[in-house]
């Protein structure tokens, strides 16, 4: 069944919790644990137009309901990353303008050529970039909800459960888009389906490894995915893997568990 983006555009919205008493947050607080792993997803969240930037350089610019779609996308993104800095902000940690500028200013040369080297590869490739792009975007929204539903999982805090699970019901609808895009693109091109696997192969990694310290990566795979609880729901992001055409048996969120020694 195809993405409906038309009616996705005219429904899009602000994440609403203006009905929630975030300020029990101050009494009923989060733990050490809990807060490194929201900060992580902050900066991620809060992270997305860089993304946007880097993929707006690519064939994807060309296809009018892609570009429709990441609109929406990045406007429903910031709006995670700004309710969940508030929760870190009545936990009396800094959050704002300030951090996300020194969050970019610490990836340094990397972030000023990193939208230059992508689009000369994605360029040199063509068309068939964009099933990777989708692809790639599918295992990452796959991840994001798991991992959210892994923090309500660890963490069975009510009110950080309510606001999560508002999260990702959002999330779930970008899947549905790049699940959709991908197999479309994917099972008409046997190209795609190649390069899409050797771009996961050799240059995935989980959500926010590029961006983020690699002891905050080693934290949240932990944090969320650590023991068999956690393993368990890596498989099953892999199994969905699994079912792209020409992705199957990559193993890709088991092989980061591994990679960050996770138990």
């Amino acid at each position: 069944m195809s993405f409906d983006v038309a009616t996705y555009a005219t429904t899009a919205q602000r994440l609403q919790w203006d009905d929630l008493d975030l300020d029990a947050f101050r009494h009923d607080r989060l733990s050490d644990g809990a807060l490194s792993c929201l900060r992580y997803m902050s900066d991620v969240e809060t992270h997305t137009v860089c993304y946007l930037r880097d993929l707006l350089v690519t064939p994807s610019h060309t296809d009018p309901e892609i570009t429709t779609f990441l609109t929406m996308w990045n406007y429903e993104e910031y709006w995670h990353g700004e309710v969940l800095d508030q929760v870190l902000e009545l936990h009396d940690i800094p959050t704002g303008p300030e951090h996300t500028r020194a969050m970019r200013k610490r990836l340094g040369w990397r972030d000023r050529v990193s939208p230059i080297v992508q689009s000369l590869l994605a360029n040199a490739i063509g068309p068939d970039f964009v099933a990777t792009h989708m692809a790639w975007g599918a295992i990452n929204e796959w991840c994001t909800h798991a991992g959210y539903s892994r923090f309500v999982a660890v963490e069975q805090h009510p009110l950080l459960t309510e606001l999560l699970h508002r999260i990702a019901k959002q999330e779930t609808r970008h899947i549905a888009f790049y699940n959709s895009q991908a197999r479309q693109r994917l099972e008409h091109s046997t190209r795609a389906q190649h390069i899409t696997r050797f771009a996961l192969q050799h240059k995935w990694g989980i959500v926010g490894s590029t961006v983020m310290p690699e002891d905050d990566v080693r934290h949240l795979l932990t944090y969320l995915f650590g023991g068999p609880d956690g393993r368990t729901a890596a498989q099953r992001i892999d199994a969905k893997i699994d079912t792209l055409p020409g992705q199957s048996g990559l193993h890709l969120v088991e092989h980061q568990l591994d990679t960050y020694d996770i138990a």
